[in-house]
C-alpha cells in the first residue's frame, strides 16, 4: 500500500470535501493502484503555494486509459473531456 500526494486547487478540494466530487482525472505519469491512499493537498494557483488543507482518501479503482486511442489530439485540444459519474 503506497501513499501518493498531489496538488488539487480549491474548487477542487472543496467539492472532494463536501462529497460532491468522488473521482479524479490525472495524467498517469505515477504508480497507484486499488488500496493505496491518494493524499489532496490544496494548492493555490494565485499565490503558488500550498494552504496546508488536506484530503486523504483510499483507491478504490483506477482505470488508464489513453484519449488519443478515441479522440484526436485537436479535438481534445478544442473541446477538453468530460468526466462522468453515472
Amino acid at each position: 500500500m503506497a501513499v501518493i500526494h498531489k496538488k488539487i486547487w480549491p474548487k477542487y478540494f472543496r467539492m472532494m470535501k463536501s462529497g460532491k466530487k468522488n473521482c479524479e482525472l490525472r495524467l498517469a505519469d505515477f504508480r497507484i493502484k486499488p488500496g493505496d491512499w491518494l493524499v489532496l493537498e490544496e494548492w493555490d494557483p494565485e499565490k503558488k503555494e500550498y494552504t496546508g488543507r488536506k484530503l486523504r482518501k483510499k483507491v478504490k479503482r483506477v482505470t488508464k486509459i489513453n484519449l488519443f486511442d478515441f479522440y484526436k489530439i485537436k479535438d481534445v485540444k478544442k473541446y477538453g473531456c468530460y468526466l462522468i459519474e453515472l
